[in-house]
């Protein structure tokens, strides 16, 4: 779909590092990452953002875990569900806001998504998705009883592990395309979507297990044939030897250097290289073109002033 791009937002558009994460703070950055949207907007873009709900999703955990024993405690999936809604109600209501300022008359719709998953996903043997809240050394017989798996975090403490199954097909998809047809903007995957599978006769069952968002985002902008993918995160541009002397900041990328990069191990698996698995995967299955960049800067880099451009 031409003139269609997909932007996902990263954990820093609604809670800052240094900040409690109160409901106020969120509204506040929500309103902030609208920038780089209302510029592709007015540049007659169709829309569809995802973003990101790791500490949204963290918050619900430590509830559950504080009302043990007095409410049932809600799987991985359920959270999603949850997290997806008020955190697009947040999106949605900042951003119809702005397009009243801005004298723009497009609808926008948050849609709670599920992801398709394989149950036979090799994640699920080695779980290495870190979720919830630290526990000391002490902790850990307590929540082996529960049948959790802990792992250590970088000597910060010991996190619960899941599965995180690779997205295969947005199960919405065709939901979101006839929205974007009738010129609407679309909220959707968030978090990475619930994950599902389909029973032997076709109906859908939930899995407990936290899907890569910007995994999620590629496989969306690719069912709804996309053409442009942008990745709003933290840092400006994607660099080699990331925080080392010979840090190295790239202005672009082409598809053939970005896998080669990956292979060599420049991107971290807990940070930047899930992003690049997601560019490659849009761009190997028909996508154009991914920029990724900060937040702060994204109006920039869609002007080519910043950020770092991945193409064919």
């Amino acid at each position: 779909m031409n003139n269609t791009a997909v932007i996902a937002l990263g954990g820093n558009a609604l809670i800052r590092n240094g900040e409690k994460g109160n409901i106020h703070e969120q509204f506040a950055n929500t309103r902030r990452s609208l920038e780089p949207i209302i510029c592709l907007i007015k540049k007659g873009y169709k829309i569809v953002i995802t973003h990101g709900n790791g500490p949204q999703a963290g918050y619900e955990l430590i509830k559950n875990e504080m009302a043990e024993g007095k409410i049932p405690p809600l799987p991985l999936g359920i959270i999603d569900a949850s997290t997806q809604g008020w955190i697009g109600y947040m999106i949605e209501q900042s951003l119809q806001n702005r397009l009243l300022k801005e004298k723009i008359d497009k609808d926008v719709v948050t849609i709670v998504t599920q992801v398709l998953v394989d149950k036979n996903d090799p994640s699920i043997s080695n779980p290495t998705k870190p979720v919830g809240p630290f526990y000391s050394k002490d902790d850990l017989p307590a929540l082996g009883k529960k049948g959790w798996i802990m792992r250590e975090d970088a000597g910060r403490g010991y996190r619960r592990v899941v599965a995180s199954p690779m997205p295969l097909e947005i199960i919405e998809k065709n939901t979101i395309i006839n929205a974007l047809m009738n010129d609407t903007i679309i909220i959707a995957a968030g978090g990475g979507g619930i994950p599902v599978y389909k029973e032997e006769n076709g109906a859908l069952e939930g899995f407990d297990s936290v899907i890569d968002k910007d995994r999620a985002s590629a496989v969306l902008a690719r069912n709804i044939n996309a053409d442009t993918f942008i990745i709003l995160t933290s840092v400006d541009k994607v660099s080699l030897n990331f925080n080392k002397p010979n840090q190295k900041d790239l202005d672009k990328m082409t598809l053939e250097e970005a896998q080669k990069y990956l292979s060599e191990g420049h991107f971290s698996s807990g940070s930047m290289g899930p992003k690049i698995e997601a560019a490659i995967t849009f761009l190997t299955n028909g996508g154009k073109t991914v920029i990724i960049s900060s937040i702060e800067n994204g109006v920039k880099a869609l002007e080519g002033k910043t950020g770092t451009l991945i193409t064919h």
